[in-house]
């Protein structure tokens, strides 16, 4: 298998590769588009999409269009969420966000155009394999994989609770709502379907479905202790957000040494789901727990 810097570097190599050019009337939107895209980032989900569809046996050539949808995915939900009516956020990554570059309104349609360029994406992929009937099914179930956990089931869902929590008195129920569906799905969905581009038995997919939510969980645990306790200039953006919105903070709400306990018990049971395959697993248990002491 590859590196976690290796998978890294392929994706940035063709990053803004499916990004569409509509031509000189729209070209403010592709400018908008490739400007979230390249600022940066860990690519942490299509990274783990590529390296779940190696360790299956699955061809990551192939499952390479589905990891850039995962992340024009993921940055279609960073510019939405940093709007005024979301979170209203003025930096990610240490630059200004998407609306305080090109507007508001450009930004909403950067967000659209970046989803619907990924449902393109992986609706239209599957169609490169109709010679194949089982490869065809396995790139269908990891399109509707990808979506479903992108949508109204999964991180739209916890996003929506997100806001909504806003309003209401924080409870540990609705705290592991927002964290399963806002963060979590996103991670799981690309380890489900590179396991599902490779043809991945069930046994293999429930175990690795278990490693990623808890890694998904855990990861939004310490966003929610970093927004406490980070460093501003590591982070890239505004510390204490959390506190003057009136999230749904699981640090807030269980205490910060009690995130920081359920941050590794997660962590650790991550890693143990993934014991039946030893050292061949090596990759996915040494992320977990270098996403455990992450700074950003």
């Amino acid at each position: 298998m590859h590196s976690f810097e290796e998978y890294r570097e392929i994706i940035n190599a063709h990053l803004t590769d499916l990004i569409v050019d509509a031509g000189a009337e729209a070209s403010e939107l592709a400018d908008a588009m490739r400007y979230s895209l390249e600022v940066g980032g860990k690519r942490l989900r299509p990274a783990l999409l590529l390296a779940s569809c190696e360790f299956a046996g699955g061809n990551i050539d192939e499952a390479l269009p589905y990891a850039l949808a995962l992340e024009y995915i993921h940055t279609y939900s960073l510019i939405h969420d940093d709007l005024p009516a979301m979170d209203n956020d003025d930096l990610r990554r240490g630059k200004p966000t998407n609306h305080k570059v090109f507007g508001e309104a450009m930004a909403i349609l950067a967000g659209d155009g970046l989803l619907s360029t990924a449902a393109e994406i992986v609706t239209g992929s599957p169609l490169d394999h109709s010679d194949d009937p089982e490869k065809m099914r396995n790139h269908i179930r990891a399109a509707h994989e990808i979506m479903a956990r992108a949508g109204a089931r999964g991180m739209i869902a916890g996003q929506t609770a997100d806001i909504k929590g806003e309003k209401l008195e924080p409870t540990a129920e609705l705290i592991h709502y927002i964290e399963l569906h806002k963060t979590a799905d996103l991670i799981t969905a690309p380890v489900r379907a590179g396991l599902m581009l490779a043809g991945s038995d069930d046994e293999m997919l429930d175990r690795f479905t278990l490693y990623a939510r808890d890694i998904g969980i855990a990861f939004q645990i310490l966003d929610d202790i970093l927004d406490i306790e980070g460093d501003e200039a590591l982070l890239g953006k505004t510390l204490g957000k959390d506190a003057e919105q009136g999230k749904c903070n699981y640090a807030f709400v269980h205490g910060p040494e009690a995130a920081k306990c359920e941050l590794h018990r997660l962590t650790e049971e991550a890693k143990e789901a993934l014991a039946p395959y030893g050292q061949d697993a090596s990759f996915f248990t040494a992320l977990a727990d270098s996403l455990e002491i992450r700074k950003y």
